[in-house]
């Protein structure tokens, strides 16, 4: 075990969250500042690199410190955990069972994002036009849903949160157009229609911790960029929105259903899409539609798709290593995919994985003290009060055909825990999170059947 203390070992790089490890250790782990794991107070500028041929916008925490929300008031990490919990029990009762790999097929637009709270822990958000003239909205974008949504006038007192821009008013869209309640569009709801009001086809769309919209589904041009503009882009315009938190305007679905703005730009982009998810400690991502077909420096490994909710992208783990040991797991516990997903938090594992991965990771903590748990959900956290430095153990995920992510530092600890939990038995179906995500651009390539991870992209 490498102790905390590794004064001839360590270069502090001045203005990094990290330091230099020399020698075999350098290959096993990293020497962090405990202060460098909280989120910045500063807007830095967006630091971002993404791939090339595709369109970018940026992408910000909804809560970070360059947040284009007004409101800056953050959820307490109990709330964040109990959200999530929630997204977690509603991804997985989706698919359960439907997560083995007999049950799944194995199967570029850019723009900058940031974490966001509502929706669950929908915790990122970007910055799009829609209508004619173009009005400003700030959007969620959620792997885990197809159907986009902007808060829209009239909206009843009290039918309405409060947002950071104004309501987008379709009636002063020149080209704007409601469904008919027969169109082929109001079908392709499915369990999202709501029925007809004047003529005009209505949606409900309701989330794991039961907040809602409802409204009127229709058509608009979406802008992107200045040079990416998607005309008649399906969305909802909810009249009606309950159980939302924070100052966002609205949700961009970026899942697999035919509803979904990848599915909807998929002629012109591809059906592909890439994003990367800062650090706290950073001040923006992106998001990108399109470049699947000239994306360099990805590892990549093959998407699972779920036939019975297509929604979702997977991907099938094969190994955890710690600290460059490999976990002893019998390859059965990974029988099952883990759905790769923007809006949850933290990574759920199989059981007998995680328990093996606590009890190395504790092992090679056991220089810190413990802490409480968080949550109710993280049970290996840390006390690092008087550390100016900590020695944290490297955490490797290995997914088929051997595409590996290397953590980043702000995808093995959140805050002062484990960023890993359980859940369901072993061969169920998990879920890869967004801080295990974070600095990787993560590529759906959909119409290539592929999922890519490409480290230090912001």
């Amino acid at each position: 075990m490498a102790s905390p203390l590794l004064p001839l070992l360590v270069l502090l790089l001045g203005g990094c969250c990290c330091s230099t490890v020399h020698g075999a250790d350098a290959q096993r782990y990293l020497v962090v500042a405990p202060s460098s794991l909280k989120p910045s107070e500063t807007c830095s500028g967006p630091k971002v690199s993404p791939s090339k041929n595709g369109a970018t916008l940026p992408l910000t925490h909804r809560h970070g410190p360059c947040s284009p929300s007004i409101s800056k008031e953050k959820p307490s990490l109990e709330e964040t955990l109990r959200r999530d919990q929630h997204r977690a029990a509603y991804i997985h009762a989706k698919v359960s069972g439907n997560g083995t790999k007999e049950a799944l097929q194995q199967s570029a637009v850019t723009i900058t994002t940031s974490p966001g709270f509502s929706l669950g822990t929908a915790e990122y958000v970007v910055t799009v036009g829609v209508g004619t003239p173009a009005m400003s909205q700030v959007v969620s974008i959620d792997t885990g849903s197809d159907v986009s949504w902007v808060q829209c006038a009239p909206c009843p007192v009290r039918s309405c949160y409060s947002q950071k821009d104004m309501l987008f008013d379709p009636a002063k869209s020149s080209t704007y157009a409601a469904f008919s309640c027969g169109s082929t569009q109001c079908a392709q709801l499915g369990g999202e229609g709501n029925g007809c009001l004047n003529s005009q086809c209505q949606y409900m769309v309701r989330y794991a911790d039961n907040s809602n919209t409802t409204g009127t589904y229709g058509s608009d041009t979406l802008t992107l960029t200045s040079s990416d503009v998607v005309k008649s882009f399906q969305f909802g315009c909810s009249h009606r929105a309950a159980g939302f938190v924070g100052q966002m305007d609205g949700l961009m679905g970026l899942g697999g259903d035919a509803e979904s703005l990848v599915s909807q730009t998929a002629a012109t982009y591809g059906k592909a899409f890439s994003y990367c998810l800062p650090r706290p400690s950073s001040s923006a991502g992106f998001l990108t539609l399109g470049a699947a077909g000239g994306a360099a420096g990805f590892a990549r490994t093959p998407m699972a798709r779920f036939r019975n909710t297509p929604t979702f992208y997977g991907v099938f783990p094969q190994a955890i290593t710690v600290a460059g040991a490999q976990l002893d797991v019998p390859a059965s516990v990974f029988s099952g995919a883990s759905i790769v997903d923007s809006g949850t938090v933290i990574t759920r594992l199989p059981p007998t994985a995680y328990r093996a991965l606590r009890a190395a990771f504790r092992k090679e903590m056991k220089a810190y003290p413990s802490a409480a748990p968080a949550g109710n959900l993280l049970d290996t956290c840390f006390d690092f009060s008087g550390f100016s430095t900590i020695t944290v153990p490297k955490i490797a995920l290995t997914f088929s055909r051997g595409a590996v992510m290397d953590l980043d530092i702000s995808g093995i600890l959140y805050g002062s825990c484990l960023a890993f939990t359980a859940m369901g038995q072993d061969g169920d179906t998990g879920i890869l999170g967004n801080v295990q995500q974070r600095t990787f651009e993560v590529l759906y390539d959909v119409g290539g059947g592929s999922v890519g991870f490409r480290p230090g992209a912001c």
